[in-house]
């Protein structure tokens, strides 16, 4: 699978980068649809982001199958990408063995984001350390406070994320475009470079440019999150099956992805 060629949108940098110094980036609904009608391909959309964002634009990964396609090819584009991650105490080690091999394998500074400490104490001590068992209500409130809280404060000085999202994964996800406006952090920037990419193509790109993974997804996980809250899927399920796996009929999302209307 190709990389594919960048496809920037020249007359749209131009604005951009005039309204520079005058604080946060903001887009307009017309900037994102002329980006979303100009930039077809991933490695275009990670290309624009390179020269009209950067360094204010960062990349989100879970370290899952979607994240080290992304990671892979933005160090391809600019090897000064920004990456960050949610440490929430909760983590796999496979995870953290993945994200020691992505610092070795592309010479990254990986920005890691924990939980406020005070907040999770209160959590636990009230709750329990299991309290996403008992209730969708207690998960919401564990993966607000140990993902949610954390990932808003460091958006909050970004004009832009990029993330690893694809449109087949939730049906919250089934509408997303590559370029959208993020109305649940402030109006900055989402970018989904492979929101059209399927499952095999994810795996056809690591396969062809020997991108280092996560082992968990050697041992049938579709998914990657908390330790507790993710299991490995059985044949036929869906790709999503593995998060919050107790629950049936919730939304499988932590509240990061959330579309604002």
């Amino acid at each position: 699978m190709k990389r594919g060629n960048p496809c920037p949108a020249p007359a749209l940098a131009i604005v951009i980068k005039e309204n520079r110094g005058t604080g946060s980036l903001k887009f307009t609904q017309s900037e994102v649809d002329g980006l979303n009608s100009r930039i077809d391909t991933a490695a275009g959309a990670l290309e624009w982001a390179s020269e009209n964002l950067h360094p204010r634009v960062a990349k989100a990964s879970s370290f899952g199958a979607e994240d080290a396609a992304v990671m892979d090819m933005m160090a391809g584009i600019n090897p000064g990408f920004r990456f960050f991650t949610l440490d929430t105490g909760r983590l796999p080690e496979a995870t953290y063995d993945a994200m020691e091999a992505a610092r070795k394998r592309y010479g990254i500074k990986l920005e890691v984001l924990f939980p406020d400490a005070a907040e999770v104490e209160e959590m636990v001590n009230k709750s329990g350390p299991n309290l996403f068992y008992e209730s969708v209500e207690n998960r919401k409130l564990c993966c607000d406070i140990r993902k949610v809280r954390p990932t808003n404060k460091y958006l909050a000085g970004l004009d832009g994320w990029i993330t690893g999202l694809r449109r087949d994964q939730t049906r919250n996800r089934g509408g997303a475009r590559m370029f959208e406006i993020d109305g649940g952090h402030g109006g900055i920037l989402k970018i989904n470079p492979i929101i059209e990419w399927t499952w095999e193509q994810i795996w056809a790109y690591i396969k062809e440019h020997d991108v280092p993974y996560n082992r968990l997804l050697d041992e049938g996980y579709a998914s990657i999150g908390c330790e507790p809250c993710t299991r490995a899927i059985k044949p036929g399920e869906d790709l999503r099956a593995g998060r919050w796996w107790w629950e049936s009929n919730s939304q499988k999302e932590c509240g990061l992805h959330v579309r604002q209307k």
